[in-house]
């Protein structure tokens, strides 16, 4: 029986299923694979209309986007970082529905503000270390070709959205109906050796639904994945574990990725020897691009190797 992959995308709204998955299949293969993948198109629970076909992902760091919005670019250049956070958590909360948030709900909001907060003061750092030391000096390669302010803008574009989502599958009530899509897609698949691919927040929807069905799985790739950050760690439904079902975990961050604080999910989930971390370089606008992480050798080879058959 043919190997098979299932994809679990990220934060934000996204372009059509099809568009989509045919867009990580030329990342990761470098060629659209037909039947022999599947996306889990989660989008449609948060957003009433796909990205046009043809505008980039937003949350890839593009920066034409950031080009075309000078209101969000003077913003950013301006709004302190509490400023930036408490807005963000208003807007959150709003898109959520204006939940109650009482008691014990209230203390674990409090805990993933942390994470947003800590995602804002990294973003404003990567942003300043783009400054050339002296006036007409070149930008270091990997940084965006744009003042301080775009570069800002960029990082807190991801910023919002990590958090806004993430916000929504913990508290806002979205999350049951984003599991639902993975499930699906996932019962929908069956034969050969199963591969599951998850970026950023689609690392924790896969991750919960790989614990809660034990669905045998040959390899589980996270890449950009908040999994190992203490404040996601503390909403799961279970506690840190290598889902019994996976036989083995490769989970890939670039230390420049403002989702993926903490780069290392081997201490925390058990059993270790399960679990590969690697260090990869992502130069997308804010090193969090997904066509830039699956195009990595680390990333791609493993995954070839078991649709080759010598995995």
């Amino acid at each position: 029986m043919r190997p098979r992959v299932v994809y679990v995308h990220g934060n934000g709204n996204k372009v059509r299923a099809e568009v989509l998955k045919s867009q990580w299949d030329t990342a990761l293969f470098g060629r659209d694979m037909a039947e022999a993948s599947r996306m889990a198109y989660w989008a449609p629970v948060r957003y009433p209309e796909p990205l046009p076909d043809l505008r980039p992902d937003p949350l890839d760091g593009r920066t034409e986007l950031i080009e075309e919005s000078p209101a969000a670019v003077d913003r950013a250049a301006t709004e302190p970082p509490e400023d930036f956070v408490a807005r963000t958590l208003g807007e959150a909360r709003l898109d959520a529905g204006e939940i109650a948030l009482e008691g014990r709900a209230g203390a674990d909001e409090s805990a993933l503000v942390d994470w947003l907060r800590n995602m804002t003061y990294l973003a404003d750092t990567l942003a300043r270390a783009g400054e050339p030391e002296e006036p007409g000096a070149e930008l270091p390669l990997e940084t965006l070709p744009l003042p301080r302010s775009g570069r800002t803008a960029v990082f807190r574009l991801l910023v919002k959205h990590a958090f806004k989502d993430v916000h929504a599958y913990f508290f806002g009530g979205a999350g049951p109906a984003m599991r639902e899509v993975v499930k699906e897609t996932l019962a929908g698949v069956d034969g050969g050796p199963l591969v599951v691919v998850g970026h950023s927040l689609g690392t924790i929807l896969a991750y919960e639904v790989l614990m809660e069905l034990g669905r045998e799985v040959e390899l589980l790739v996270t890449v950009g994945s908040p999994l190992a950050i203490t404040e996601v760690q503390d909403h799961l439904a279970r506690p840190p574990a290598v889902p019994a079902g996976v036989s083995a975990w490769h989970n890939a961050s670039d230390l420049r990725d403002l989702v993926a604080l903490d780069h290392t999910l081997r201490p925390e989930y058990a059993p270790q020897e399960r679990v590969t971390d690697l260090l990869v370089t992502n130069d997308s606008g804010n090193h969090h691009g997904i066509s830039e992480y699956l195009s990595q050798h680390e990333v791609r080879a493993p995954v070839q190797r078991i649709f080759d058959g010598t995995g």
